[in-house]
């Protein structure tokens, strides 16, 4: 019985060790770079509007991206607002059903995006997520393509080339845009842009050839983004640069670790992709699978501010006199929807595209985790519902182990008696104590290890669904029923305030909802189905186990405490079930209040 409380303990005390990590550590760094973010905002906003006054502030930077294959970049101007550069500069709309915005002509870049169904925060007057933004702004994010060439001699489009688009011209699903530009040196280049369903942008450069002389142009794309930007900081989720970088596989570059370095150039390739990824949106760029390219990832910060940049340069493309040749490449530029990333992999044949969310390492727990419960939202509706349900069918799965194991741990309370005797009989002889209490078990063929099987199966399970509700979109914003509207966030009720009767803002460690009370109820009803240890220390742990735990996973997402609740009151349920089969006494309330029982003086 010592041997299956210690390992109860040992298993209950790496929880703790996570949960407190959680608590005091990624949480307060979470509020430490929120903090810092916000004060970035405020300078940024404070100086622009001091440049503003004194008309101190430059046009926008035509370009500050470092082309692959040259490693240079222009030195960019004091940011302004989003909307005063988009007002100083020509543009055709982009309008499909989940985007909207413009494209630059100068440079033809794609720099302003709005994902149309999604917002900021809950409410429905909330912004719609801005996800690319032109360079010469604060938040400057954007994605570029074009030629280079190695002798450096001839004159190709960059990022201040003006391009000329048909009158009226918007881009949507059923009308790409077609750009050109004339270098007046014999070369007419073609830009062709189109986008579907599914935030995925094609986008053609056709180069016609009327000199003389063969022409060889290596194309490149590029993703860039000025200033770092602000991320949840937790070691579950990797939110920077990232791709996929042939045999050598994923690439996943952080920030911070990019400032160090300055370069990352993994080995050239033939199939991947490269990009940016946040928590819930990323842009990619997939150069054509099969042909050769050099993927980068790189920083800088020659203009005072930090810039990080996804790029590849891709094989030289031969023109020869009086011909035309062609280079396609692919730009996800959206939500990281799970459906949709499958899509994108199929259409474009990107290698692991859909490692763009971060699965983590046990990839074959956590993707088939969210399959299941996205194809139970699909038969309810609801994903707090299928948190219920798929918690019920883990159950069943696991009945006849987990059946097994509470049986043992009925029968061990049967023995809990005869222990007591031994314990008494044998005195302060521990060692003969615990060969006394093993001869028991052998002779009742009782395992006393048996019972911690339903912890064990919990662990993993417990990890994938928090994996899912921490990473995926499509429980962002997801509601229950009443008060959670939010899945992917922690219950908003605190009874410290009363439930918001109290107007007052309490500290982080002063907060607990509704559904990590339950919780915490559940988890204290479930430990006292079975009489508290003898030993005064492993009591008094397992006393305040619920309560730390219920404090811990008040800033966990409601989901996942809701899914706690629910499992430990299936638990209870079993396991009385099975006591009352096997003629085992249930003695919640006599154990609840001996808990509160002062011990007797020695």
């Amino acid at each position: 019985m010592e041997n299956n409380r210690n390992f109860f303990l040992a298993i209950a005390l790496s929880f703790l060790v996570l949960l407190g990590w959680q608590y005091f550590i990624a949480g307060p760094q979470m509020e430490q770079e929120k903090a810092r973010q916000e004060q970035l905002a405020a300078e940024a906003a404070k100086n622009t509007a001091s440049g503003q006054q004194d008309g101190t502030i430059p046009a926008p930077a035509a370009g500050t991206a470092a082309v692959p294959g040259t490693e240079t970049a222009a030195v960019p101007g004091s940011p302004q607002s989003t909307e005063a550069v988009l007002a100083e500069t020509s543009r055709i709309k982009i309008e499909t059903p989940k985007l909207t915005g413009s494209i630059n002509l100068t440079g033809a870049r794609l720099d302003d995006l709005h994902l149309s169904t999604y917002r900021e925060e809950l409410s429905k007057d909330s912004p719609t997520i801005t996800l690319l933004a032109p360079s010469g702004s604060d938040k400057a994010y954007y994605a570029e393509f074009g030629w280079v060439d190695s002798s450096r001699n001839l004159k190709l489009p960059t990022a201040q080339t003006v391009w000329t688009a048909p009158q009226g011209a918007t881009l949507t699903q059923a009308t790409p845009l077609v750009l050109t530009w004339d270098n007046g040196e014999g070369l007419l280049f073609t830009r062709t842009i189109s986008v579907d369903a599914n935030y995925l942008f094609t986008v053609e450069q056709i180069v016609e050839n009327k000199t003389d002389s063969a022409v060889a142009l290596f194309p490149y794309g590029l993703v860039s983004r000025h200033g770092q930007p602000q991320t949840t900081g937790l070691y579950i989720l990797h939110e920077g640069l990232i791709g996929v970088a042939g045999e050598e596989g994923l690439q996943e570059v952080d920030y911070e670790d990019l400032v160090e370095t300055k370069l990352e150039k993994p080995a050239k390739v033939t199939d991947g992709w490269v990009g940016i990824t946040d928590k819930y949106w990323a842009t990619a760029l997939i150069p054509p699978q099969g042909q050769g390219f050099q993927p980068t990832f790189r920083y800088s910060d020659a203009s005072g501010k930090p810039a990080f940049q996804s790029d590849y340069l891709g094989d030289a493309v031969g023109i020869a006199a009086g011909s035309t040749a062609s280079f396609k490449t692919n730009l996800f530029a959206g939500a990281k929807e799970v459906d949709v990333l499958e899509q994108v992999q199929g259409v474009t044949n990107a290698k692991n595209f859909d490692l763009m969310i971060d699965w983590g390492w046990f990839y074959f727990i956590t993707k088939p985790m969210f399959v299941a419960i996205d194809f139970l939202f699909g038969l309810v509706g609801n994903f707090g519902v299928a948190i219920l349900l798929i918690t019920v069918l883990v159950k069943l799965v696991f009945f006849p182990l987990a059946n097994k194991s509470y049986a043992s741990m009925s029968k061990m309370k049967m023995l809990q008696p005869k222990m007591e005797e031994i314990k008494e009989k044998l005195g302060d002889d521990k060692q003969a104590q615990q060969k006394a209490i093993m001869d028991l078990y052998r002779e009742e063929k009782v395992n006393p290890l048996a019972g911690c099987l339903p912890i064990l199966i919990q662990i993993p399970v417990f990890f994938s669904l928090y994996k899912v509700l921490f990473i995926t979109i499509e429980m962002r914003h997801a509601p229950f029923f009443g008060w959670i509207q939010d899945l992917s966030a922690p219950d908003p009720t605190n009874m410290f305030t009363l439930f918001g009767l109290i107007p007052w803002d309490p500290p982080s460690f002063l907060i607990l909802g509704i559904w990590p009370l339950i919780m915490g109820i559940t988890m204290f009803v479930q430990m006292k189905l079975n009489p508290a240890p003898t030993d005064p220390t492993q009591a008094m742990i397992f006393n305040w186990m619920p309560v730390i735990f219920t404090f811990m996973l008040a800033t966990f997402p409601a989901g996942l405490v809701i899914y706690w609740a629910w499992n430990n009151t299936l638990s209870i349920l079993q396991q009385a079930t099975i006591m009352k089969k096997h003629g085992v006494p249930i003695e919640i309330f006599k154990n609840i209040k001996g808990t509160f029982k002062k011990p007797a003086a020695d």
